[in-house]
């Protein structure tokens, strides 16, 4: 589905490769989770599978990126965005309309898409998304979580293969942010939708992601199995990035001789070793 082949990436003035190197398979199908430091290379990679690299974005580019087979040098971004569709960190940036409903329709329209199915779109997006209140809302006067709902509703419905979002929960709170992974993990499980997710929230990555890529200035430092985070907890907080309060919690007991299993990365997997503690210690 997406495949990087030695890929060096460096924006034109910019003093090193913001992607270096990188070879990398995501398969159809896949739930990936991206992480890492600001500067590592994340929404770079986001990018280039967008072919926004190295069409909008330029610079000095090496290697190839195929998306369905399609090297994106050699198409235009506006071809891939027929089965890629992005949700950007900066939102605003992304906005063509000032209402939302306009802003959903712009897509569609654009694509050329018969007028009972858009209307069919809309009113399924929006109910998804539980925006339906906000269609008729200027966007300017929306709230920077209500935005980002708008977006992802836009780019889901061009009902795109590939979802790539970055950073989609950094203006949300907990609450709408479990919301948006838990559509996330609908789309990939029921549709096969392929989705990919920059993501700084590592606990919110590891309930939800079936792989997860951590980049370290602009190369690939860790690419596994979810599951696999917990024995390379100090590779990731060598980059910032925190592991689950619930992994740390079964780093100590460790430490103190009372739990030997499998570290947990989830709430769900804290209780079962929680559960597994009391019932040693006769409790």
């Amino acid at each position: 589905m997406i495949q990087f082949n030695e890929c060096s990436f460096r924006y034109k003035g910019g003093r090193r490769n913001a992607l270096d190197g990188i070879t990398l398979n995501i398969g159809e199908g896949e739930f990936v989770g991206v992480t890492g430091a600001s500067g590592a290379g994340k929404s770079t990679l986001t990018y280039a599978v967008s072919g926004l690299i190295p069409h909008h974005f330029t610079g000095d580019f090496y290697g190839s990126v195929t998306v369905n087979g399609l090297d994106t040098v050699e198409v235009k971004p506006e071809e891939i965005a027929r089965f890629v569709g992005e949700v950007f960190q900066d939102i605003d940036s992304q906005m063509v309309s000032s209402i939302v409903e306009d802003e959903i329709l712009f897509g569609m329209e654009n694509f050329g898409l018969p007028h009972d199915e858009i209307g069919r779109r809309l009113e399924d997006t929006l109910s998804l998304l539980g925006i339906e209140d906000l269609r008729r809302r200027q966007i300017s006067s929306l709230s920077g979580g209500q935005k980002q709902k708008v977006a992802i509703a836009a780019i889901l419905a061009l009902q795109p293969d590939v979802i790539l979002l970055d950073e989609p929960t950094g203006e949300l709170d907990p609450e709408s942010s479990v919301m948006i992974f838990e559509l996330l993990k609908a789309l990939n499980r029921d549709y096969g939708k392929t989705v990919v997710v920059v993501e700084q929230k590592i606990m919110l990555l590891c309930s939800y992601v079936n792989r997860i890529i951590l980049m370290e200035k602009g190369r690939v430092a860790f690419d596994g199995p979810t599951g696999a985070v917990a024995g390379k907890a100090g590779l990731f907080r060598e980059q910032g990035i925190n592991i689950p309060r619930v992994t740390e919690l079964g780093e100590n007991l460790r430490a103190m001789g009372l739990y030997n299993g499998q570290l947990p990365l989830t709430l769900e997997g804290g209780e079962k070793m929680a559960r597994e503690v009391m019932a040693g210690a006769g409790i």
